[in-house]
């Protein structure tokens, strides 16, 4: 998980290559800033940027942040900005893997000129990515890395996400509650991603904590689709509880292939199951699987209440918690700006300077998001309160669905 660490002159080197790569070809991510719009300019909008999975595999997860971003934007804009001056979020596509975070994130501070980023959608990314920002001393607010060791990387890496370790053991305990018969457990895990690998630990730490027996370990790679072979060794040690930490599309996929081969126990998904866009994968078939949340659409606070109606009007559905985490990132970033600018007009700011004080603003604030109450530590880790868990039902005619919160 922290290779990354280990190993500082080898992405050193790639980042160089990259941020070259970039800047020769520009077209190969989105932005919707200009070069004129960077933050501290005295003549143009602060420019956030938004650095998620628009394209691969995980654009199942980076669809939804984008749409937190977008509402996120116009949301705090119609408020008037930082007092005043408006933001303009800059996006680019990190795609699935390392190298796309590491070139996003290069984009983003050289050519656009962000104070600060939203970003990556992996941990896996974050690793990767995260310490090029914070040598540049560019703040990056995670909003959907959960793995252990992310707020560690450096001072200028927070997190809205949060960890692991406090959400997945939540779902466990709901699957005891359903069934207190429960005893035997297969795990399975996609051992090419470190959120996958640090969840499933957490998971694995659980269920003997609970009492509970594993009797296998299944491993596979995000970008497997067949899981007949791992499901029928699964099947065979005869468990009563599943669990999956993996991503929509190969989660989803080997929620259907279980069910397919027969298997009719519970099944919790981890957090990279944690979108409507599963739906779609394992259809019908995901009808009952239990998912722990760090948001809920019922959270009675006012920025949430704006936060759901927006998203309902515009997606015709429940907000999931990757959009609502995404907004809380911009969100962050907008009212410490608002703070900084409270004091000295952040336009007036030199850009380096802006970004060292935005750091040290956001981390001392304290939020009312649509995630609920937050603050952070000093090493920038979420302290968060309100946590759930769902549980998939799926419509009658199998394609549609949505999370039902257990009480």
């Amino acid at each position: 998980m922290n290779a990354v660490n280990r190993f500082p002159a080898l992405f050193a080197t790639l980042a160089i290559s990259l941020a070259a790569c970039s800047q020769s070809n520009p077209g190969t991510t989105s932005s919707t800033a200009s070069p004129q719009a960077t933050g501290g300019s005295a003549t143009g909008p602060i420019v956030i940027g938004i650095g998620v999975a628009q394209t691969s595999n995980v654009a199942l997860l980076g669809q939804e942040e984008v749409a937190g971003a977008k509402i996120a934007e116009k949301y705090f804009n119609d408020k008037g900005g930082i007092n005043g001056t408006p933001i303009k979020l800059a996006f680019q596509d990190t795609a699935g893997d390392e190298a796309g975070a590491i070139n996003a994130f290069q984009t983003l501070i050289n050519r656009d000129k962000v104070v600060g980023i939203v970003g990556p959608t992996l941990s896996q990314q974050a690793f990767s990515a995260n310490p090029i920002a914070n040598s540049a001393k560019v703040p990056v607010i995670g909003p959907s890395n959960t793995a252990k060791g992310i707020p560690q990387i450096g001072e200028f890496v927070s997190r809205v996400s949060a960890p692991v370790s406090v959400v997945a053991p939540n779902s466990v305990k709901a699957a005891l509650k359903i069934n207190p018969k429960l005893k035997r457990v297969a795990t399975f895990y996609a051992q090419n991603d470190a959120f996958s690998k640090s969840e499933t630990e957490i998971f694995q730490q659980t269920v003997k904590d609970q009492g509970l027996d594993t009797v296998t370990v299944q491993k596979f790679q995000t970008t497997d689709t067949d899981f007949q072979s791992q499901a029928t060794a699964a099947l065979n040690a005869k468990p009563d509880l599943v669990i999956i930490s993996g991503l929509a599309a190969d989660g989803g996929n080997l929620v259907r292939q279980l069910r397919e081969l027969g298997y009719k126990g519970l099944i919790i998904g981890g957090n990279g199951l944690n979108t409507s866009n599963l739906f779609p994968v394992c259809k019908a078939l995901c009808d009952g699987v239990l998912i722990a949340q760090a948001y809920s659409p019922e959270y009675p606070g006012v920025v949430n209440k704006a936060f759901r109606e927006i998203y309902v009007s515009q997606y015709k559905k429940e907000p999931p918690q990757f959009s609502a985490q995404t907004f809380t990132g911009v969100q962050v970033f907008v009212e410490a700006l608002k703070a900084l600018d409270s004091k000295k007009k952040v336009a007036q700011i030199p850009l380096p300077a802006l970004r060292v004080d935005l750091n040290k603003q956001l981390l001392i604030g304290k939020y009312d998001t649509p995630i609920g109450e937050i603050s952070f530590t000093p090493e920038g880790e979420i302290i968060q309160k309100q946590f759930y868990v769902a549980q998939i039902k799926m419509d009658s005619d199998g394609n549609n669905g949505k999370f039902v919160f257990l009480k």
